[in-house]
């Protein structure tokens, strides 16, 4: 898989909402949204016992990789595990499916068997639980309204309502119990393409004060914890 462009920024309800307005005649939603025109991602995150995929965000560690498992609009019938790394401030991603079963057993911290059969990024993470003890540390949650085109393989996706939890055990239950971690008012927007950004979109996502972020929603939501927040 080649790498992509992905930019973050902070920005405001009102920009949010600005930003949407210019966009939505330019660029079609994704196909998956609901009537809504939005979908909940939920991802449970990794890391080792020495928060190193945190820290590592911090500093800046090039390149730096982490696994989360995911799932959409709280429906267990489709779990994925995605391995993310970034590199010289482009991202790849890798992904397979999980059975519940498997799914529930890494959510517990258990290691599964090691199958010569197993996709990749399975294979990876399960010797990454055997020699760097990496486990569940977080659940991140928040709402997506997300924009696809074709032209440069750009997706616009606008993230609302960021929240966290510890309840690691609940990962798949419909229901569990949050915490925000932006400030009121602040939301994310995410712009991601592959080798160029069509000029009609880079146009329309000018705005006075747009601030570019390098942290992950991971960082975020794991600094909101560790610091006592």
């Amino acid at each position: 898989m080649d790498y992509r462009h992905e930019l973050k920024y902070v920005v405001t309800a009102d920009q949010l909402a600005l930003l949407e307005n210019r966009i939505r005649g330019l660029i079609p939603l994704d196909p998956h949204v609901g009537e809504e025109g939005m979908y909940r991602i939920r991802s449970l995150y990794f890391d080792d016992s020495y928060n190193s995929c945190y820290l590592e965000n911090e500093i800046g560690t090039d390149p730096r990789e982490k696994f989360r498992i995911r799932i959409y609009n709280e429906d267990s019938g489709r779990i994925s595990l995605e391995l993310k790394r970034k590199e010289h401030g482009m991202t790849q991603k890798f992904s397979c499916l999980l059975s519940i079963e498997q799914c529930r057993e890494l959510m517990a911290g258990r290691l599964l068997p090691m199958k010569e059969e197993d996709p990749p990024v399975l294979r990876k993470l399960n010797l990454l639980m055997r020699t760097r003890l990496l486990r569940p540390k977080v659940i991140v949650e928040y709402d997506r309204v997300p924009y696809a085109a074709r032209l440069g393989n750009t997706r616009i996706t606008l993230d609302q309502n960021m929240a966290s939890s510890d309840e690691l055990s609940r990962f798949l239950e419909p229901k569990l119990r949050r915490r925000p971690i932006m400030a009121v008012g602040q939301q994310i927007l995410e712009v991601k393409y592959d080798e160029f950004l069509p000029d009609y979109l880079y146009r329309n996502l000018q705005l006075h004060n747009l601030r570019q972020t390098a942290f992950s929603k991971y960082y975020l939501c794991r600094r909101y914890g560790l610091l006592g927040g």
